[in-house]
């Protein structure tokens, strides 16, 4: 038997590797949401930055109530053609590099809507076998598995996404569940699906709602609604910005020196503080926004 000094000798390296892991595993980041505007570059583009943890692949618009499901990826390729599987490679590409890749349902505009239970576990089925582990002759994205779905519901009365959640966890409990609602809260959507505890991020949309989110200069409205979020049954809770103020019409851009200096300060604190999601990657691109807070996450 090894004396307790050379046992532990043996052990020091384990002990720091599990130490790194846990700091690594634990550090905040940056989603992003990329598929929206052919002038944004590839995913691997994207992915390439080192600015991102998490690229939601927007939108699987069309899906449910008998519709058959649409990938509308904006400029990027024709889903109806079978184009869009020119991304098959860089999915991989970009998980190699530790980056998780989700696809992100609904949207601001689309065709989708969920009637029953029974369409719910129908839509999962679907998102199982053409995105997920499962398999299928019409994958739109090729045979690169996702690593999981993203819920941005922004339509309908807000019934049976938790059935869907539920549905997705079934076929496997490692997948990742994300959701963006606005940030009134709760929200009129996806309440239901956050308070069944299934969603391991929550990236909340703190833009286009004026009683919640940073306006003229006061960060009141926006740290008053954090601080309601970070309650919710969910793994870790991000802060959702536009890149830029053209990507928020209706408002919520928080100058890149106020969120370093003030916003994120007064964040970084909370329990369950992920890090900040930005709509979208075009005007990140743009306006160089990850680029300017990183460094303050």
């Amino acid at each position: 038997m090894a004396s307790v000094k050379h046992s532990f000798l043996l052990l020091l390296p384990l002990l720091l590797i599990s130490s790194s892991f846990v700091q690594r595993s634990s550090a905040a980041g940056i989603a992003v949401y990329w598929g929206q505007n052919g002038g944004e570059g590839s995913l691997a583009d994207a992915c390439n930055t080192g600015n991102y943890q998490f690229i939601n692949i927007a939108f699987l618009a069309t899906f449910g109530n008998g519709q058959t499901p649409q990938l509308n990826l904006a400029g990027h390729c024709d889903a109806t053609a079978g184009t869009c599987n020119v991304f098959n490679d860089q999915i991989k590409a970009c998980q190699s590099k530790g980056i998780k890749v989700l696809l992100s349902l609904g949207g601001g505009s689309g065709g989708y809507s969920l009637t029953s239970a029974d369409d719910a576990n129908q839509v999962a089925q679907y998102l199982w076998n053409n995105f997920l582990g499962g398999s299928s002759g019409s994958r739109p994205l090729g045979d690169a598995v996702l690593d999981g779905i993203d819920f941005d519901i922004e339509a309908g009365d807000g019934q049976h996404w938790d059935e869907l959640a539920k549905a997705l966890k079934g076929f496997n409990q490692n997948l990742i569940l994300s959701a963006a609602p606005q940030c009134p809260f709760p929200d009129a959507h996806l309440s239901n699906a956050i308070n069944t505890g299934l969603f391991n991020f929550v990236w909340v949309q703190f833009y286009n709602n004026p009683p919640c989110m940073y306006t003229n200069g006061n960060t009141n409205n926006l740290l008053s609604s954090w601080n309601q979020w970070n309650s919710v049954q969910a793994g870790q809770v991000f802060l959702g910005v536009p890149a830029s103020q053209a990507a928020a019409p209706s408002g919520g851009f928080i100058p890149t020196d106020v969120m370093n200096s003030q916003v994120l300060p007064a964040i970084k604190g909370s329990a369950k503080y992920g890090g900040v999601m930005i709509w979208d990657r075009f005007n990140d691109l743009q306006n160089k926004y990850s680029d300017a807070i990183k460094g303050s996450l």
